[in-house]
């Protein structure tokens, strides 16, 4: 068994009807940037009535047809943030969490130690967060139920030097169920395509086309600090 394996990012999602919401982060093989993506999906006609739209420190959630919006507050969030050089990337409104703590001088693990998964029984939907380094180091983490009962949060945190051309992917789900499975065990090491481009495309037409709702890539040199990003929209 080959420990250190890294895996291949499409296969994973194809493999996978509703690993629900997810994060990679990671950097390029040459080493010269790092990486970040995003993306929602949902069974629910209110999960699935949502786009992503750019925010000047990020993007937020909105719904596409504001008429059909039955209960944005799971739904409705900025899942990424710009803190400084680094980037603040959740599946919730722990974002704002961890940029409040962080502006007080106060670790990313402490932000979390405050919020527990979301209040969905019996999914008891995990929360994720990702933490992404000016140096192109990164953490991960998920908060999830004990127990099918929801009475008690476990916490687990990741923490990843950054090598060239690996990455770490983060999701809810294991795959579709009732009620869903939680994702286990240590974030999955993945390939990170050498392009924003091609990172894009390789997610995008990997995920359940059903279910796939919304994706955001961002591209960050790591020398300059400058970027690029895309936004993809399913219904828009």
């Amino acid at each position: 068994m080959n420990v250190y394996e890294t895996h291949d990012l499409a296969a994973l999602l194809a493999g996978n009807p509703y690993p629900g919401r997810g994060i990679v982060l990671g950097k390029t093989a040459d080493g010269r940037q790092s990486v970040a993506a995003y993306f929602i999906m949902g069974r629910s006609e209110n999960s699935r009535n949502r786009v992503f739209v750019k925010e000047p420190d990020g993007i937020r959630t909105q719904a596409y047809d504001p008429a059909k919006l039955a209960d944005p507050s799971l739904i409705i969030y900025h899942p990424v943030r710009q803190m400084g050089r680094g980037l603040i990337v959740t599946n919730g409104d722990q974002t704002d969490t961890i940029r409040d703590f962080l502006e007080q001088g106060l670790p990313f693990e402490q932000a979390l130690s405050t919020r527990e998964f979301e209040p969905d029984g019996p999914n008891w939907t995990p929360r994720i967060s990702g933490l992404l380094s000016p140096d192109g180091s990164y953490k991960l983490s998920i908060l999830k139920s004990a127990d099918a009962e929801g009475t008690a949060c476990a916490r687990y945190t990741f923490a990843y030097p950054g090598l060239a051309g690996v990455g770490h992917f983060l999701h809810t789900y294991v795959t579709d169920g009732s009620p869903i499975p939680t994702f286990q065990g240590e974030p999955e090491r993945v390939a990170i395509p050498d392009t924003l481009e091609g990172c894009v495309n390789l997610i995008w037409n990997h995920l359940n086309e059903a279910n796939k709702i919304s994706l955001y890539v961002r591209y960050t040199d790591l020398a300059t600090g400058t970027w690029e990003e895309r936004i993809v929209n399913k219904y828009q």
